[in-house]
């Protein structure tokens, strides 16, 4: 099929015939599994009182949703070229939905593991590289791609910092199990958005998958944020989490080297981490999501143990943080046609970094009025929805289409460890001690601080704006017959 631009529409592929009805059910599909991230946070005491548990088995639930995400992104978006992307978003759906469904009728810890961690985590992984690959493929010019990105990781963001303010409404008004309703809800409608979205290349049921890497990786992956929720706990089993996790992952990167120089297909290629300017963009990425989630999760949590504050309460607090996101994210496009991508980055990371500052400066003004939050929580959602998606351009901006559903994977499962890591380093380190009153929200948000801050230090490490200054036949062209198909 030819997948060049039509002249009524010169940035999208003739293929696409409304780009909107295209985007709706892929940016609602990232909506959806980014509030679903974070949507728990403020049930907190609904669940740990309703399935007899405690903070700490909520938050495990929270991250071993993110953790399988990240595990499952770069298998599932390889399998995305031999099932086929649309058949692999209408098939995680389908998974996230019963999820959903298992998890609102879940009588103990146990089930509520099952269906939000592990179908829902399974049903996203599957899900989300099917939504940047085809957005990649759809969208042929720099300009058309920020925009079409911008609304799906504003949306990301937006489901990411409006989900305390939703499931907060949800769980006051109704009840916590209500709140998986709505996502039921919310992923029924996208099935039937979809029907709308084609996918341009046929699957290759005959491509090479490797099993041994994907084992690697993911086992690689989870030892690694295992290790991390030890902290404070036991910490043998963290230095031999850790130890376990690096050793596998080292495995994994000799395994991939290996089947490369054996002429065969390996999970990742290597050429994927030999681009400069990808690496410093998926580091970025990492530490964005890291922040976000980290930050909703500690200052959730804080308000509910500390101040005592309802799901309501907690959740209309984060409605400065959501608001941030969405205005930022709604202005991508025109940032994007301003600015270099290096100097959004940087300046998201500053941003977002006075704004830990001032979550950290007023917690004692807090105390006595919940508002104080606002300022920070609105200076953080402004500063990650500025730099979301100039992170995602330059990322899948640096390969050429044949690597899409590689990049794609690989992007995704770095955001999603990025929110694991925040969920796990900076809630273990405010659940160590939830009796020390302000002690460990102070370190919790040190810590988040210094990561915006290192962040900040490499997004000043990139190039000046590559995207705008590459030469056109650099950027991922749009699809052609074979775009996808054996290398």
């Amino acid at each position: 099929m030819s997948a060049r631009p039509t002249d009524a529409s010169p940035a999208t592929a003739n293929w696409v015939e409304s780009p909107r009805a295209f985007l709706a059910p892929l940016a609602l599909a990232q909506f959806i599994c980014s509030f679903a991230g974070s949507n728990m946070n403020v049930m907190i005491n609904d669940i740990s009182h309703d399935l007899h548990t405690d903070v700490k088995g909520v938050q495990t639930t929270i991250t071993l949703f993110l953790l399988i995400m990240a595990v499952l992104m770069i298998p599932c978006s390889k399998l995305t070229d031999r099932w086929g992307r649309r058949r692999c978003l209408i098939g995680g759906l389908s998974l996230y939905g019963i999820g959903t469904v298992l998890s609102a009728i879940a009588p103990g810890l146990g089930v509520l593991i099952l269906g939000n961690s592990i179908f829902q985590g399974v049903g996203t992984a599957f899900l989300i590289p099917p939504v940047y690959i085809l957005t990649t493929m759809a969208f042929t010019s720099v300009e058309s791609r920020a925009k079409a990105f911008g609304l799906i990781s504003g949306m990301g963001g937006v489901g990411a910092a409006a989900g305390p303010l939703i499931g907060g409404l949800i769980t006051s008004g109704i009840s916590w199990r209500a709140a998986f309703v709505f996502q039921a809800a919310v992923v029924g409608t996208i099935i039937l958005l979809s029907r709308r979205v084609t996918d341009p290349v046929a699957p290759d049921p005959e491509r090479p998958f490797d099993a041994i890497g994907a084992a690697l990786s993911g086992a690689g992956m989870f030892f690694v944020v295992f290790g991390i929720l030890q902290a404070g706990h036991d910490d043998t089993l963290l230095v031999v989490s850790l130890a376990v996790g690096v050793s596998l992952l080292a495995g994994f990167f000799l395994s991939i080297r290996s089947r490369e120089h054996a002429g065969k297909e390996p999970l990742l290629s290597m050429s994927l981490f030999r681009n400069r300017v990808s690496n410093l963009g998926l580091a970025t990425q990492n530490l964005q999501w890291l922040l976000l989630m980290g930050t909703s999760f500690v200052v959730s949590v804080f308000l509910q143990t500390e101040r005592h504050y309802d799901a309501i309460k907690t959740g209309v607090i984060f409605t400065a943080a959501t608001l941030g996101i969405l205005a930022s994210s709604l202005a991508a496009e025109r940032l994007a046609s301003k600015y270099m991508q290096k100097s959004l980055i940087a300046a998201g990371f500053t941003v977002a970094a006075v704004g830990i500052g001032l979550l950290l400066g007023l917690v004692k003004v807090a105390s006595s009025s919940a508002w104080a939050f606002a300022p920070g929580l609105l200076l953080i959602g402004l500063g990650l929805g500025v730099m979301l998606t100039p992170s995602v351009n330059l990322v899948q901006g640096a390969f050429p289409e044949e690597k899409q559903g590689e990049i794609s994977g690989l992007s995704r499962s770095i955001s999603n460890l990025g929110s694991s890591f925040g969920t796990a380093i900076a809630g273990t380190i405010l659940v160590s001690d939830l009796a020390s009153g302000n002690g460990t929200y102070v370190a919790a948000m040190i810590v988040l601080a210094a990561a915006a801050l290192v962040g900040l230090g490499l997004s000043l490490r990139l190039p000046a704006d590559p995207l705008r200054t590459a030469d056109p036949g650099h950027s991922p062209p749009a699809p052609s017959g074979s775009a996808l198909g054996p290398a």
